[in-house]
């Protein structure tokens, strides 16, 4: 190398090092003439004349840097109707070209007022500051709302500082003129200048994906309903301004919650007009009435949403689900309504931070009496392998005296036993032994709010008693909000709920013309039964507790039964679904002297129905844990007629756990089998 070349070299690297990094960044044109320079004249041009030619090229990149920093600056938020959205940049050729898309609810400074103009339209530039700033938390609130972004721009300047030193040859020394040692050529240097003095070429959007304020990021019109939503007043909280069922069209005017991927949590919608596939729903035939409630305006979750009418109408069918549900048939009508008229998209598992599910229980039921007086139950807990509690709050009567109640309820709330301190220091006895707590809430058999809500009770003939409407959406806000406060206030690591369906006498009542079950949105009895699981899920998640449902045992012989349990539609949607096959419910003697053979041919069914969906619940069975049968007790249930049921479940893959029932929780008999919990397959 000539001591002219190496000379150039060292002159062009000492004027790149004072070269502004507001220049370096903002000016490509400018570094890209550099580099050219050099490379085309560098052999034929004098040492002077190449530096007359830099000096001109900075002082014009340096004048140019200072007029777009001064001439216009103007923040902005990307926009679009999908969560992230195209960005273009310039190649080579000066043609734009797609780039990295970015999520909405970035926000971006405006360099330039003017936009550019191509043949494929109008585009602005953007800076982002960082290339991965943008929605750094998850928008929360009301109408439209959003975080603020917190972006970085250091990251390249950092570069720049560090690559900008002088090189340094290989024994530690700083390159001189003429020297024999590898040195940086003027060639070499200035390629490191281009790659340096450009990093990411400017970005552009179209002028319609950017706005003023996070509040107009979202920009979908209409989205249709793929599973059917509950509509709530607000964005938080259960209270329900309406139902929208599959197929509706939703016209979008809002939303709450925008997540760093640019991904809503939940729309504020108002229904459209009907259409064909929802006007055809409702001619089910099993629907208990024909009546339409007023169209709602209300907040619904994404995730049931699709873009297009033809997505909202498919039947899930991937591992032929509903190919299943066509068979799923009953040798009569029993009014309960349709396997196919259910739904079986995969629902998502929800995962709660500090809480871990437990997906192989070894229960202990626990009636409130039992739950205050907890030492001898605490006792046998720590003795053995025992590792979840169900504990009442709500059956027949409540167990503390709650708010919710007071205001919801006031005749549960005066017939309540215990005060809520006192409940809740046995509840944390209960954590404090290591176990997870289930609070079980029997949901539509409830005379205490029949007595105060008859307006929400099956009005009918057929039976004497009240019983709350499982279509009443006053029944499913209390319950639910029972749970919520539950869960909150004594720390419940699960809510279980107990009679989700229809009276017993259901298929009589829906013979009987003259029953009023209180449908308003035109369901059938397992599309309100399904439907109701969905809001409990999502309202019992969100406040940080997992959701399970007891059913009947019949539930999973393979039909919809007349007071609405049908096995795959609700163990598709919550975390846990616990069956209650007792031995003495199967009708004859064989039945509960013999346990494990009428268990095992009962867990074979249920084992059926749980590969019939793509997400099953994990499924915690309850055992007979009584002398049977219960109205005249010949067998005494011991450790061994009690492992026998377990045995049998495990052999047939019901691996979810158990929960042995008897309703009186009594210590003494639970020490006498208290071995069960220390199970072994």
């Amino acid at each position: 190398m000539s001591r002219t070349s190496g000379r150039v070299s060292e002159l062009i690297e000492n004027w790149c090092c004072k070269i502004p990094k507001d220049c370096v960044k903002n000016c490509r044109k400018a570094n890209i003439l550099c580099y050219n320079v050099a490379m085309s004249v560098l052999s034929k041009l004098s040492v002077k004349i190449i530096i007359g030619i830099l000096m001109v090229a900075l002082v014009c990149a340096s004048a140019q840097s200072a007029n777009e920093q001064t001439a216009f600056e103007k923040k902005a938020f990307i926009a679009g109707d999908h969560a992230m959205v195209q960005t273009y940049e310039m190649d080579a050729h000066g043609d734009l070209q797609e780039a990295k898309a970015i999520p909405r609810g970035t926000e971006v400074t405006l360099p330039d007022e003017k936009p550019m103009e191509t043949a494929e339209g109008n585009f602005l530039r953007i800076d982002m500051g960082s290339e991965d700033s943008g929605n750094v938390g998850a928008a929360d609130g009301a109408d439209r709302d959003g975080t603020e972004a917190d972006g970085s721009g250091t990251a390249n300047e950092d570069r720049i500082e560090a690559d900008g030193a002088a090189e340094t040859d290989n024994t530690g020394g700083t390159s001189a003129y003429g020297s024999n040692t590898d040195v940086t050529t003027a060639a070499e240097m200035c390629s490191e200048l281009k790659d340096i003095s450009a990093p990411d070429p400017p970005r552009y959007v179209k002028p319609e994906n950017l706005v003023g304020s996070r509040a107009e990021v979202v920009q979908e019109k209409e989205l249709f309903v793929r599973t059917p939503v509950t509509l709530y007043c607000s964005s938080k909280g259960p209270e329900i301004a309406g139902f929208a069922p599959k197929g509706t069209r939703l016209e979008v005017t809002g939303f709450a919650g925008l997540d760093e991927n640019g991904e809503v949590a939940k729309y504020k919608v108002r229904q459209m007009a009907e259409t064909d596939s929802e006007a055809a729903g409702k001619k089910d035939g099993d629907t208990d009435s024909t009546k339409d409630a007023a169209a709602a305006e209300g907040y619904a979750y994404s995730k049931y949403l699709v873009r297009s009418q033809e997505e909202a109408d498919k039947n899930y069918n991937k591992n032929g689900e509903y190919d299943k549900a066509k068979k799923a048939k009953f040798g009569m009508n029993l009014h309960g309504g349709k396997a196919t008229g259910l739904d079986y998209y995969p629902f998502e598992r929800t995962t709660i931070k500090g809480n871990a599910f437990c997906r192989e229980a070894r229960g202990m039921y626990l009636n409130y009496a039992a739950a205050l007086n907890y030492k001898p139950y605490v006792k046998i807990i720590k003795e053995t392998k025992c590792n979840a509690v169900v504990i009442d709050i709500k059956s027949g009567s409540l167990s503390y005296k709650s708010p919710v109640a007071k205001e919801l309820s006031p005749k549960s709330y005066k017939k309540a036993h215990a005060d809520p301190g006192e409940y809740k220091a046995a509840v944390q006895e209960f954590k404090n032994a290591g176990v997870y707590t289930i609070g079980r809430i029997t949901c539509f058999n409830d005379s205490n709010y029949a007595k105060d809500h008859p307006e929400d009770c099956i009005k009918t003939g057929v039976s004497g008693s009240r019983w709350p409407s499982a279509y009443s959406r006053d029944v499913w806000y209390y319950n639910v909000a029972l749970a919520i406060e539950a869960v909150k206030l004594m720390g419940f690591d699960e809510i279980q709920f107990d009679y989700v369906r229809f009276p017993e006498a259901a298929y009589e009542m829906s013979l009987d013309k003259k029953t009023d079950f209180r449908n308003t949105f035109g369901e059938t009895k397992a599309q309100a039964i399904q439907n109701f699981c969905f809001y409990a899920a999502d309202q019992i998640h969100e406040a940080g507790a997992y959701f399970s449902v007891d059913v009947f045992g019949e539930c999973s012989n393979g039909y919809v039964t007349a007071y609405g349990q049908y096995w795959p539609a609700i163990s598709n949607v919550v975390d846990a679904i616990s069956s209650m096959p007792y031995t003495d419910h199967f009708g004859n003697a064989d039945t509960w002297s013999q346990p494990k053979a009428i268990m095992k041919t009962w867990a074979k069914g249920a084992a059926r129905d749980q590969k019939k969906i793509p997400t099953p619940a994990a499924a915690r069975t309850w055992i007979t844990g009584y002398n049977t049968p219960f109205w005249a007790p010949q067998v005494k249930y011991d450790k061994k007629k009690l492992k026998q049921q377990v045995d049998a479940l495990y052999e047939a893959g019901l691996d979810g756990g158990f929960i042995p029932w008897n309703s009186a929780s009594p210590a003494d008999t639970y020490r006498m089998y208290k071995g069960i919990w220390d199970y072994e397959r």
